[in-house]
């Protein structure tokens, strides 16, 4: 890391500002804000590739099959990390999604899998766990992201900024990535 300020110290200069004690240095908050997000990234990144994994060696069948008891599948939770990022992240930020409006509508929060899913849709869902990624993290770097439109999620979680909408989408694709597991363990019993 080449920073004026060790882990340690940002660790430390959280505590005293959650203690109410004011850290003012906006060099020390962009830098500590770079940190918290390029280790977002990263999860996002390991998640991503775990995902790419279930998708490209889990059979056809079993990514596609709905276990009774489930409202949907392996891969409706793959392809529907990939719609969240783009909507909390870009529509949020008024920057246009990176994704079809059929791919949305698809697989958006409240939809159901039909059960289908063609060899050419899997294989654009592959490309798109890390394309969608990597732009994502290049249009924050480049300080793309201007305005937030502030968004309260299912979960009553307010996302009043894109820090907001990255952080949540982390936890957001952990959430499914634990609806898979429950899926591939119902599934090999």
């Amino acid at each position: 890391m080449n920073s004026r300020f060790s882990r340690k110290h940002i660790f430390v200069l959280i505590l005293l500002q959650r203690n109410s004690f004011p850290v003012k240095s906006s060099i020390f908050m962009a830098q500590l804000n770079n940190i918290i997000l390029e280790k977002l990234f990263d999860i996002i990144l390991k998640n991503r590739k775990i995902l790419y994994k279930f998708l490209t060696s889990t059979p056809r069948e079993q990514l596609l099959n709905i276990p009774e008891g489930y409202r949907n599948n392996i891969w409706w939770n793959i392809a529907h990390v990939v719609v969240t990022q783009e909507l909390l992240v870009n529509k949020f930020s008024g920057l246009p999604l990176r994704i079809s409006n059929e791919m949305v509508e698809k697989y958006k929060k409240g939809t159901v899998p039909d059960g289908l899913a063609t060899e050419d849709e899997i294989e654009l869902v592959e490309g798109l766990l890390f394309s969608t990624l990597e732009l994502m993290q290049q249009d924050y770097e480049q300080g793309k992201y201007k305005t937030y439109t502030e968004y309260t999620t299912s979960v009553n979680i307010t996302l009043s900024s894109v820090e907001d909408a990255i952080a949540f989408n982390a936890y957001h694709e952990g959430l499914h990535t634990g609806a898979i597991l429950s899926l591939l363990k119902v599934q090999t019993k």
